[in-house]
C-alpha cells in the first residue's frame, strides 16, 4: 500500500505491506488531513519515523472483536493504550504511560490507505456527516477538550492567539459558551471565517491595548511568540491553555507568571464523541476550513502546500 513516510525529516511516499491487524481493527483510510503536528514531526518533533497522520476517516475491512463495525465508516480516537493500568481501565488512555499514538509514537498514522487501531478506540460516524466533515472529528476534540481542563461561561472573557486550522476551532467551539471570545491572527481572510461564527478578532498588531484584558487564553499559534502574546494578554490570576505543539524550546518571563499569580494549563487531545455530535448537529460547521485536496500519491507535494501562508486544511485522499 501507500503511505507517507517520514525519516531522518525527509518525508516520501512509499510502498509498503499493509498492516498486521494482530487483534486490531483494519480501516481502510477514505480521507485523511494533514495537521500543523505533521509539518512539526517533519521539522522533528518527538523523534517520529515512520507513517505520519493521525486524522482520518475510514471504513472498517477487518473489525477485530467489535463485529458490529464492519463496513461502517469510522474516525478514531488516536491513542491507544496498554489496555491495563489504571487509567486504561477507567476508560481513559490518552495518559496510558505505554500508550502508541497513531502517526506521532511508536504507531504508523494516517495518511496512508489502511491503518490498524485498537477496535475499541473506533466510532462510528454519522449518516449526515461527510467525510470531508469527518476528517476533522479529532482536531474539533482537541478543541472541545479544553472544556475539560477549564471551566468556561457566558461571562468568561476568552481570547485564541492564532488564526490557523486548531485556533479558527477553538474559537468557534469557545463561542459555545462564552459571549465574549476573540481570534488573534494575522491574516484578513481567516479572520473573516471567525466573524461569520458571531466571534470578535483583531490582527496581531493590534493587540497592544488589550495587555490583562482575558480571563482565558488560549495558545494556538504553532509558535513560540503566541506564548508571549498569551502571557501579554491573559488578566492577573488568569488561565493560559497551551494547544501548540512544536519542535524547540519556549522561552518565558517566570517572574511575571509568579507576580500575577498567572495559571498555565495544558490541553491536548480530547474525546471524539462530543465533536461528531457537533458536527451532525451542524452547531460546528467546517467546509470553509479546507484549503486544497492531494491525491495520497502526491503526499509530499500537499505537505509543502500545507506550509504555506494562509492555506487551512489540506486533504488527501488515497
Amino acid at each position: 500500500m501507500k503511505a507517507l513516510r517520514v525519516n531522518n525529516r525527509l518525508v516520501s511516499v512509499e510502498e509498503i505491506g499493509a498492516p498486521a491487524t494482530e487483534g486490531e481493527a483494519l480501516v481502510r483510510v477514505t480521507k485523511s488531513g494533514i495537521c500543523n503536528t505533521d509539518l512539526e514531526i517533519v521539522r522533528g518533533y518527538a523523534g517520529f519515523a515512520g507513517t505520519i497522520g493521525h486524522e482520518f476517516v475510514g471504513v472498517v475491512e477487518e473489525p477485530g472483536d467489535r463485529a458490529e463495525l464492519t463496513g461502517k465508516r469510522v474516525v478514531g480516537e488516536i491513542n491507544a493504550g496498554c489496555g491495563e493500568c489504571e487509567l486504561c481501565v477507567g476508560g481513559d488512555p490518552r495518559h496510558c504511560p505505554r500508550r502508541t499514538v497513531l502517526g506521532i509514537l511508536g504507531r504508523d498514522g494516517a495518511h496512508a490507505e489502511f491503518l490498524t487501531l485498537p477496535p475499541r478506540n473506533l466510532i462510528p460516524v454519522p449518516d449526515n456527516v461527510s467525510d470531508d466533515s469527518a476528517v476533522f472529528a479529532e482536531p474539533l476534540a482537541a478543541a472541545y477538550g479544553i472544556f475539560e481542563r477549564v471551566p468556561i461561561d457566558r461571562e468568561t472573557r476568552v481570547a485564541v492567539i492564532g488564526d490557523g486550522k486548531l485556533g479558527l476551532l477553538c474559537a468557534m467551539v469557545m463561542r459555545l459558551r462564552s459571549d465574549s471570545v476573540m481570534l488573534v491572527g494575522k491574516h484578513i481572510e481567516k479572520l473573516a471565517i471567525a466573524a461569520k461564527r458571531d466571534v470578535e478578532t483583531v490582527k496581531l498588531e493590534r493587540v497592544e491595548s488589550l495587555r490583562r484584558s482575558f480571563d482565558v487564553v488560549v495558545e494556538a499559534s504553532g509558535s513560540e511568540s503566541g506564548f508571549a502574546t498569551a502571557s501579554d494578554m491573559v488578566k492577573t490570576r488568569g488561565t493560559i491553555i497551551l494547544k501548540s505543539t512544536f519542535h524547540g524550546a519556549t522561552a518565558w518571563e517566570a517572574s511575571r507568571f509568579v507576580v500575577d499569580e498567572l495559571s498555565v494549563v495544558g490541553s491536548r487531545c480530547g474525546r471524539l464523541a462530543p465533536a461528531l455530535e457537533l458536527l451532525a448537529s451542524n452547531q460546528i460547521r467546517t467546509d470553509d476550513l479546507i484549503s486544497a485536496g492531494f491525491k495520497l500519491e502526491d503526499g509530499v507535494d500537499a505537505l509543502e502546500h500545507a506550509k504555506k501562508s494562509g492555506v487551512l486544511k489540506v486533504l488527501l485522499t488515497p
